[in-house]
């Protein structure tokens, strides 16, 4: 039985008049990226301290996209959450390759039967607007959606920086609702335990990980360049940190937008954040 099961989704619920095909490369990006590393499994990997799936190669297993179309918004939200429900009683963890934001609400629906959870987002922005065009569920909702969730227990938000969709009004909803903002110059000052300590031990954590939450110098590949990002660095020891004090639910990343990228560079990148969240969860007890 897996421990892990990978799955893309390349549209979740798109704004009226937008375009999001460039995030639907962005899961076989990624998967192309770790090609590299493919031959190389059984080999030591540093940022882990030892193999990636520590002796056990059959504990991962990658099922493909499910099938999403653009501006099926409600028939995309349902594939996706169905898909997350299905992994979740296997039992294994879910680690979804987005698309755009929007595939987080439904991923997160998925762990109605599976709560308390809580939520690690690392992004650049707080993504609590109610609704943007009369559309509730597109990529600038997804941690308003998930305040709203039963099983949805508290949330973290770090990485954040500059400016983005959030007014005055977002940010005093997030903070009644008990959202522990930590910055990316907090994260730079007084490193990762800036947000680990707002977890608490032992809590079952479900991490959204938005690519421009790191610094364009190292994931160009997003439609919202904005200097001043975690490192990657920075981000592995927050997974290996919350590895260690709580338990890894459930994984995304979402948000890479390979026609913006340089070299291939944010896809690899990617491809090595996912190595490192693979890598945590397996060695879960």
């Amino acid at each position: 039985m897996p421990r892990a099961v990978i799955f893309g989704a390349g549209h979740g619920s798109t704004y009226p008049g937008k375009d999001s095909s460039g995030y639907a490369l962005a899961a076989d990006a990624i998967r192309a990226a770790s090609q590299d590393d493919a031959a190389l499994v059984e080999h030591w990997d540093f940022d882990l301290g030892g193999l990636l799936f520590d002796g056990n190669p059959t504990c991962c297993i990658d099922t493909g996209d499910i099938p999403t179309t653009m501006h099926d918004n409600a028939g995309n939200r349902t594939r996706i959450e169905t898909k997350t429900r299905e992994v979740l009683a296997l039992p294994a963890v879910p680690i979804l390759l987005g698309g755009d934001d929007s595939v987080v609400i439904p991923f997160l629906a998925g762990f109605a039967d599976h709560g308390p959870v809580w939520i690690l987002q690392i992004d650049a922005h707080i993504d609590w607007r109610d609704e943007v065009h009369d559309e509730r569920y597109g990529y600038s909702s997804p941690m308003r959606r998930a305040s709203e969730m039963p099983h949805v227990a508290g949330m973290v938000q770090v990485g954040l920086r500059s400016v983005g969709s959030a007014r005055l009004a977002e940010i005093e909803a997030a903070r009644r609702y008990g959202s522990r903002f930590v910055t990316a110059r907090e994260v730079h000052s007084q490193g990762v335990e800036a947000v680990l300590q707002h977890i608490p031990e032992g809590a079952r954590v479900v991490v959204t990980l938005d690519c421009d939450g790191l610094d364009p110098g190292i994931m160009p590949g997003v439609a919202a360049r904005t200097p001043g990002g975690l490192t990657y660095t920075q981000v592995i020891d927050l997974i290996a940190g919350l590895g260690r004090r709580a338990r890894i639910a459930g994984f995304d990343l979402v948000e890479l937008y390979p026609p913006a990228d340089i070299d291939g560079l944010s896809a690899l990148t990617a491809a090595r954040l996912l190595v490192n969240a693979i890598g945590t969860i397996v060695r879960q007890v």
